[in-house]
């Protein structure tokens, strides 16, 4: 891209400003402040991803994977507050994802063991994690702080703290999934990939595309269940005290 054309694509964020202040909606500052930090990050993670192009060096691939995966944990933990050790949760569940589905990858030769592959599908990766995370615990807290009469009933006859927030549990790990399952049902129909379309422009054939964005989505599809049922089974033990009793301060 041009100069010119870096210069003429602010236009795309001066109409949804104009849009906001011709009709009062507030959002002024928030989409300035979203598009200055979109810019500025984005062209240090390029700057960044050069030298480490350039260096070919294992030590910065895992560097740049932790410092993904710590970001990632930093911005989904704030909604999980609740849970007591969400963040080595989150951890755990973002690492065994990355281990997992890179492991299958190299392992099975299906991509190179180069920066140029590991990094950009790492962040694709664990970032559609941090986002399902995010969803999970946002409905799991919610069920929990809806139910809790329930939940206490089912201990109080008797029932394990499985029993008690088995309902609560699946349905939170069902709506975190369903989104990134319907997505897919209509992908290449209603949207073309970013990855795949990005490819296309930048001249690859788009056939070669295709096929890559294909092992995106379903890579995308098992970090998207993994997440949630690793997460989930690591957080409702904690909410539950030696007596097998809802811990009530969390939902307070």
């Amino acid at each position: 891209m041009s100069i010119t054309s870096i210069i003429l694509m602010f236009i795309f964020i001066i109409i949804p400003i104009v849009l906001s202040k011709s009709f009062n909606l507030g959002l002024e500052k928030d989409t300035t402040v979203a598009a200055i930090r979109s810019f500025v990050q984005l062209l240090i993670v390029g700057y960044i991803l050069q030298f480490i192009f350039d260096q070919d060096s294992y030590i910065f691939i895992v560097l740049m994977v932790i410092l993904i995966i710590g970001a990632a944990t930093q911005n989904a933990r704030k909604k999980g507050l609740e849970i007591p050790g969400i963040t080595w949760k989150l951890l755990l569940a973002f690492i065994s994802i990355e281990i997992i589905t890179q492991g299958i990858l190299i392992g099975f030769n299906i991509t190179p063991a180069t920066a140029q592959y590991i990094i950009p599908i790492s962040g694709m990766i664990i970032g559609n994690s941090m986002v399902l995370s995010i969803l999970f615990l946002n409905r799991f807290m919610s069920e929990i702080k809806q139910n809790d009469n329930i939940i206490e009933l089912i201990l109080c006859l008797g029932g394990t703290p499985k029993q008690a927030i088995h309902k609560q549990l699946i349905t939170s790990i069902q709506s975190s999934v369903i989104p990134t399952i319907e997505q897919q049902k209509t992908i290449g129909l209603v949207q073309l990939p970013g990855m795949m379309s990005g490819q296309i422009i930048a001249g690859a054939d788009p056939l070669e595309a295709v096929l890559f964005q294909i092992l995106i989505v379903f890579m995308l599809l098992t970090a998207a269940t993994m997440t949630s049922v690793i997460l989930g089974f690591l957080s409702y033990p904690t909410l539950f005290n030696k007596k097998q009793q809802l811990i009530e301060k969390h939902f307070k």
